[in-house]
């Protein structure tokens, strides 16, 4: 089986992208996050649940979330109001994006699969909640000029969150992933 490979100086520049997303969220920066999403963006966390084989586990017609650029805005600006009860006090998080596996997909796109493991602690008393998952992109390059464009020159077009736990632990997914 052949794979066609980005090549080392491009894969570089992603990797430095995820990083960089990963400190924007964990430092509850969500403007500046949202400025590397495009405006066409599709936002979805579909479920998982536990089925006898061959069945699939996901179910892509129910999902956590189901997003569009718009819509995440809207979630930021809440989460910067009074009424962002599940964020309140806000939690501490610390984002590892790791194994990242990218292809070119046409059209100067590339797919990019990465693991994400999302560590939240909330309160005082040492409890902590653990969110692991893969996230699957699609990025493509912001246009010279384009408003939409982010600094690092990618922006995400397309992201699905397959979160492995059928059965969440958190009492709520007040945090973006």
């Amino acid at each position: 089986m052949t794979v066609t490979r980005i090549d080392l100086a491009t894969r570089v520049e992603i990797e430095d992208f995820y990083y960089r997303e990963a400190e924007l969220l964990d430092e509850r920066r969500w403007e500046e996050w949202l400025d590397l999403f495009a405006p066409e963006l599709e936002y979805f966390a579909p479920l998982r649940v536990t089925r006898k084989s061959p069945a699939s586990d996901i179910v892509e017609e129910l999902g956590h979330f189901d997003d569009t650029k718009a819509s995440l805005g809207l979630r930021v600006k809440r989460l910067r109001t009074d009424v962002a009860w599940a964020e309140d006090p806000p939690s501490h998080t610390r984002r590892l994006i790791t194994n990242l596996r990218a292809e070119p997909a046409g059209d100067g796109t590339v797919t990019v699969r990465t693991n994400m493991l999302l560590y939240r602690s909330r309160g005082d008393m040492g409890a902590f909640d653990l969110i692991v998952g893969e996230r699957q992109d699609l990025l493509r390059r912001g246009e010279t000029g384009d408003e939409a464009a982010s600094a690092d020159g990618w922006l995400i077009a397309k992201r699905r969150i397959i979160i492995d736990q059928s059965s969440l632990g958190t009492k709520n997914l007040g945090v973006l992933l």
